[in-house]
């Protein structure tokens, strides 16, 4: 039986998972401590202690599998964003936090106006005119249904 190669990323992902798993394990020993099994904190903690003891199951059974075939020093690297983390998801992940960023100094109607109009332009490679519309359209349907129908002051 062969053991077949780790993808790109796979081991600095189950690291970042072993990570998570503890800082679980340590916000549910948070909650109460552990004074018995039927304690608040118990079955989080039963949790958090079973996906520590996963993550090290699985770090440790990957142990003898090679390396993926990548080329030059940060060849792992660039194949993992390559295969999970493509340039148009990055893009509208920024943009997204941007919007998120602006939200309350801008307000609602502006941030979204803005964040609307440059996704759609982005989605639409560029057709300005369309974007415009698409966004004052869309935007104005979910302000008149906040405002008028849910009775939802937007800010």
């Amino acid at each position: 039986m062969s053991i077949s190669p780790l993808k790109a990323g796979e081991r600095a992902f189950n690291l970042l998972l072993l990570l998570l798993s503890i800082s679980i394990l340590v916000a549910a020993y948070q909650i109460s401590g552990f004074e018995s099994v039927r304690s608040p904190g118990a079955f989080p903690m039963f949790l958090g202690s079973l996906l520590v003891m996963s993550m090290v199951m699985i770090i440790i059974g990957q142990r003898h599998h090679p390396r993926p075939k990548t080329t030059g020093n940060l060849g792992e690297t660039r194949q993992f964003f390559k295969a999970h983390l493509p340039l148009r998801f990055m893009i509208f992940t920024l943009m997204t936090i941007g919007y998120l960023l602006l939200l309350t100094p801008l307000g609602f109607v502006f941030a979204t106006l803005l964040f609307m109009f440059c996704a759609i332009a982005y989605l639409f490679r560029g057709r300005w005119v369309m974007s415009a519309l698409v966004t004052v359209g869309s935007t104005a349907i979910i302000y008149a249904l906040f405002t008028l129908l849910f009775q939802v002051y937007l800010p």
